[in-house]
């Protein structure tokens, strides 16, 4: 049933087509919550919420009453750090449990591959080549997660699941851990996590604490040849410290699914490094009826002056 007072949003974004992709859900779900491109909007004054993707730096300035900022997405790095959203603005971002199925998926894989030696597998079997692989028990390889949010947890139940010894270096011990997987906390913990592990999962928000986290000494606390798995944010990673670590053998390799400039550019030299794994951000995604659904309940929250469950704290950055 519609209800009697609609809410008006707004779709900012100038890489993705939102109403292309979210549109249908929106309209099956609620008549209530009404969203329109830009130049479909009559009066900027009514808008009251956008949804967003990387919105320009002159994408909020057309509508006065903006109160809410939500990002399609579970990063909310662009819009707190976005020189045109005042702070008065509340912001809120997607939690897609099946996203953070997804992230787990590919982080597993990626560990898996590498561990068992699948590449060199499909090498051989091109060249008709039959050769069995040493292999070793999971429980003597240890995995690090940086990070113990929704994503986070996610990977860490996965790898664990798959026999994987991990230790996790995240805000607080949860309130329900894994079983067998240690936690460590406080200033250390990341360094503390990486202390010899075989394999690194980067999960973390982007913080102020936590940008170019990825860098040279980090690595150098790895196991020699460590594997890099690289989920979070471009702007985790000191670029010009993995090539280093690759070219000198502290780190055997890496998969990368998140750049510091997106798409990344033809002339990038990841692409012709041959110890990288490169995919096109796809570690895991939004489904769109999961999307639609909380967008509208946090659309829905706003007008009816309740607290959003979405909402992201401005001062810890999720």
């Amino acid at each position: 049933m519609t209800r009697a007072n609609p809410i008006l949003g707004v779709y900012l974004s100038d890489s993705l087509d939102l109403d292309a992709i979210y549109g249908d859900a929106l309209c099956s779900a609620a008549g209530d919550v009404v969203l329109r491109h830009p130049y479909e909007i009559d009066n900027p004054e009514d808008v009251r919420f956008a949804i967003c993707w990387l919105p320009n730096e002159k994408a909020f300035e057309a509508y006065p009453n903006l109160t809410l900022a939500m990002s399609i997405g579970a990063g909310v790095d662009a819009l707190l750090a976005h020189p045109g959203l005042s702070e008065e603005v509340q912001i809120a971002r997607v939690r897609d449990p099946h996203q953070a199925d997804l992230m787990a998926g590919f982080a597993a894989h990626e560990v898996l591959h590498q561990e068992r030696e699948f590449a060199t597998l499909e090498r051989n079997a091109a060249k008709a080549h039959w050769e069995p692989l040493p292999m070793r028990a999971p429980a003597s390889a240890t995995v690090a997660v940086l990070g113990h949010g929704t994503m986070g947890r996610a990977v860490v139940q996965a790898v664990a699941a798959l026999g994987f010894s991990v230790r996790v270096a995240c805000r607080s011990t949860p309130e329900a851990p894994v079983e067998g997987v240690t936690y460590l906390t406080g200033e250390r913990a990341v360094m503390e996590a990486a202390d010899g592990a075989d394999y690194l999962i980067n999960v973390l928000p982007l913080t102020a604490a936590t940008e170019n986290v990825l860098n040279r000494a980090l690595f150098a606390k790895l196991a020699k040849g460590a594997w890099l798995v690289q989920i979070g944010r471009g702007e985790h990673l000191v670029e010009a410290d993995l090539t280093a670590a690759l070219r000198d053998g502290t780190l055997g390799g890496a998969t990368l699914d998140v750049f510091r400039e997106e798409p990344l550019p033809a002339d990038h030299p990841f692409w012709a490094e041959p110890a990288l794994r490169i995919t096109p951000h796809i570690a895991s995604d939004s489904l769109p009826d999961v999307v639609a659904g909380q967008v509208i309940e946090t659309a829905r929250a706003l007008r009816d002056g309740e607290p959003l469950a979405m909402g992201v704290d401005r001062r810890r950055g999720y």
